[in-house]
């Protein structure tokens, strides 16, 4: 053990050294016509921690070249896996779990089938690569990061959209060209779907207080919290969006929602992505918010408002108010001075309620008297 820190020491003090932002093993997929890599997928994934696994790493593959690069990704071979892993001997009877070295032995039991890879980002740019989007993806799901914590920009434009059947990804292109010779050898795939990206159940396991009762509505890059409860129907919460907390959702949390703890979207509610109707303000819901089935949101909200059932409330939507000192008391920093507001006026506050008066049709905020409570035996 002593040997290993030192070496690690001795590594990390070498002028070329660098500490990655975050770092796995991985095996990939390639693609059945063009051969190109098209999925990779990961056992665990370090983010800013296990400098001394990096620093093996860094020693055993000459990593120094990669210093000034933003990402990296390296074929590792069965003789370096196995170099690699004699660095770890020492800790082979400690009776404890090691994640790295784990991936390592299992990488190393399948290296005559399949082919490894050391995924490295550097710093936070857009991605560049497959690799890199995979590991972002993974730090989501992983909640080493929340959703808008990671950039992401370009990243749907650099997956490729794939037929995937059984974890398994196909090219279309191959599909298409050996249609009539795979399916006449009954040999074609049973399609579960195609899309760009992997279902989070794939390859995420979840925490044993999460409940997704339908693997087609969550995508990997997902953050989903523990103690959330994903429920069948009109539910969906896509990638790089999620909830913070224990969540009820039974509507859909578009790219770039978030939705705070203890809060509960209901059947059909609809909380709107960048792209899907707001100014491009991502949308956050605070914690014990009730969403009201078939409801949708295209403005902030801060803890503890309610949407009614059925009612859309934009950022251009007008709203009459129904003043109180309750409101008064839970936004002090606010100056209530009209009677009508633009929703997107009131984005971020607290404590609102959003309903329709059913007499005028008009469309009313006032103070929120109910408290949001999910149910602790369900979550």
């Amino acid at each position: 053990m002593n040997n290993f820190n030192e070496f690690c020491e001795k590594v990390q003090s070498e002028k070329d050294f660098f500490k990655p932002l975050a770092f796995a093993l991985g095996v990939g997929y390639f693609g059945q016509k063009s051969k190109e890599l098209i999925y990779i997928d990961f056992a665990n994934v370090n983010y800013m921690q296990n400098f001394g696994t990096f620093a093996v790493y860094f020693k055993e593959l000459a990593l120094n070249n990669y210093k000034n690069e933003s990402e990296f990704c390296i074929e590792l071979k069965e003789e370096q896996i196995k170099n690699i892993l004699k660095h770890f001997e020492c800790f082979e009877n400690d009776g404890k779990r090691h994640e790295n070295i784990i991936s390592l032995k299992a990488a190393l039991k399948n290296i005559k089938n399949e082919r490894f890879f050391l995924v490295a980002l550097n710093n936070d740019e857009a991605p560049k690569s497959i690799a890199s989007v995979y590991l972002k993806l993974h730090l989501l799901s992983r909640q080493f990061v929340k959703p808008r914590e990671i950039n992401l920009n370009g990243a749907f434009g650099l997956l490729k959209n794939l037929a995937w059947s059984n974890s398994k990804p196909y090219e279309l292109e191959y599909l298409r060209e050996f249609e009539a010779e795979l399916k006449f050898s009954k040999t074609y795939p049973e399609i579960d779907f195609v899309d760009k990206f992997p279902r989070y159940l794939q390859t995420i396991i979840p925490a044993d207080n999460t409940r997704i009762l339908d693997t087609s509505k969550v995508r990997l890059g997902a953050h989903l919290a523990n103690g959330t409860t994903i429920m069948p129907g009109a539910s969906y919460v896509n990638f790089n969006a999620g909830t913070l907390g224990s969540v009820m959702c039974e509507g859909r949390i578009s790219s770039s929602a978030i939705v705070g703890e203890g809060s509960d979207v209901g059947g059909g509610a609809s909380i709107l992505g960048v792209l899907s109707g707001t100014d491009g303000t991502p949308i956050s819901v605070g914690k014990r918010c009730l969403l009201g089935a078939n409801s949708v949101t295209g403005i902030v909200l801060g803890d503890d408002c309610i949407i009614d059932a059925g009612i859309a409330i934009l950022g251009g939507s007008k709203v009459e108010l129904l003043l109180c000192d309750g409101l008064k008391n839970a936004n002090p920093n606010f100056n209530f001075d009209k009677n009508v507001y633009k929703a997107k006026e009131l984005s971020g506050l607290n404590a609102l309620h959003f309903r329709l008066n059913s007499t005028n049709g008009k469309l009313q905020v006032g103070f929120n008297k109910k408290a949001i409570k999910l149910n602790k035996d369900l979550h």
